[in-house]
């Protein structure tokens, strides 16, 4: 339940900023780990504000700015909601915050729902990339030293046995990246999202969309491809985990409208090696949010979120035997 009192402060804010005229009603929508989002009714439409609460990308309070480039590039792509507006600055929301279009949809269902991503990925993937957005040519190598920020960040995080377990597969990615050190070479970058679980993707008889672009990078397509497939993400808002059909499914589907020149089994092996790097970047930072957690005054905090934490952390050896 929203306090009144902030719900006060964003219509007035939205006044005064020109944002939106004329009688309006804000609603609280929803809340990830570093946002929280809020309906926003006007006499002829309905928008989002996204006030933001923190940054994975370590942008500070250019957190919210960045996520408005993003959303300007992807505004051809039709497949994701389009900014409105931007105020960068902290107060008076107590985050920086940004007005994008409202876009109905429920989460996406993978049993149903594989081609209909396969195509948004498609034109997320063709669209030009931006000036300006943190680059991970050697994605590998880069989201190794990312998760090893993640899992050492907090040094006197009692869960040993689960810190020893990540750090042994970390040292796994490691030999992966000098193996694979040459794989990506010569290969186009574009703008991936990075985050791409069920519950970022609204689907309806209208369309399927893609929300959420706070963590997007500029690096290769496999990040999503990898991302989108690996148990870590399917089963953060579901209880699935896909099968090695529904995964051909999908790439098929993807390859067939956005790399038909490509080998199929290229796109394969190098979204193969994604999958097992992401998997370490999912640990680290459950490994991580735990902490928070349980230890922090963590500004926001979801139940279901740490459930998931903890189960994950629970499961660590049979989550990484997914991808071996």
């Amino acid at each position: 339940m929203a306090d009144p009192d902030k719900l006060e402060r964003i219509k007035i804010f939205l006044t005064t900023s020109g944002w939106v005229e004329g009688p309006m009603s804000v609603a609280f929508l929803a809340a990830g780990e570093y946002n929280a989002n809020y309906l926003v009714k006007g006499e002829k439409d309905l928008s989002v504000l996204r006030i933001n609460h923190g940054s994975q990308l370590g942008l500070g309070q250019n957190q919210i700015a960045y996520e408005f480039k993003v959303l300007q590039a992807l505004a051809a792509s039709g497949v994701t909601p389009r900014p409105i507006a931007c105020h960068p600055h902290p107060e008076p929301l107590g985050g920086g915050a940004l007005l994008m279009t409202y876009l109905t949809g429920k989460p996406l269902v993978y049993q149903r729902d594989l081609n209909r991503a396969a195509h948004i990925f498609a034109r997320v993937h063709r669209v030009p990339v931006p000036d300006g957005l943190v680059v991970q040519a050697d994605p590998v190598m880069e989201i190794a030293r990312e998760s090893e920020g993640l899992f050492n960040r907090f040094p006197d995080h009692p869960l040993e046995k689960e810190r020893n377990q990540i750090r042994v597969y970390h040292d796994t990615i490691l030999e992966l990246a000098d193996q694979t050190r040459t794989l990506f070479t010569g290969e186009d970058l574009c703008l991936v999202n990075t985050e791409v679980n069920s519950g970022n993707f609204l689907v309806s008889d209208a369309g399927a969309y893609l929300v959420d672009w706070e963590k997007a990078v500029e690096s290769y397509r496999y990040q999503d491809l990898g991302h989108f497939m690996v148990p870590t993400t399917t089963l953060w808002k579901s209880d699935t985990m896909l099968t090695s059909n529904e995964k051909k499914g999908f790439l098929a589907a993807y390859h067939q409208e956005a790399c038909p020149g490509m080998d199929m089994d290229e796109l394969v092996l190098k979204t193969r090696v994604m999958e097992k790097t992401i998997l370490l970047r999912a640990l680290s930072w459950c490994f991580m949010a735990w902490y928070e957690y349980t230890q922090t005054d963590r500004p926001l905090q979801n139940p279901d979120t740490f459930t998931k934490i903890k189960q994950f952390l629970m499961d660590i050896p049979w989550i990484l035997k997914s991808v071996t």
